[in-house]
């Protein structure tokens, strides 16, 4: 049995290896009908992202709410 199924996944295999060799050739073929170039475009270079500066004040409201969380939490275990 199993070498019924690797003589079948053998021949799977020259199929597929046959299939690429074909794929291939009809690339090269359209390559040179272009004249060469890759018909794949080159990636752009990467975006350099702006880096986002919080404001004073918005720093404050931040470190107010966490202080308040802070607060709440102390009083609770506290309270056990």
């Amino acid at each position: 049995m199993a070498r019924l199924d690797n003589t079948l996944l053998e021949a799977a295999l020259l199929g597929y290896q046959a299939e690429q060799k074909r794929i291939q050739a009809a690339i090269s073929d359209l390559q040179k009908r272009i004249g060469g170039k890759s018909a794949t475009p080159k990636p752009s270079p990467p975006v350099a992202r702006k880096k986002h500066r919080i404001s004073a004040e918005g720093r404050a409201r931040i470190a107010a709410a966490q202080r308040k969380r802070w607060a709440a939490s102390k009083k609770e275990d506290s309270a056990k």
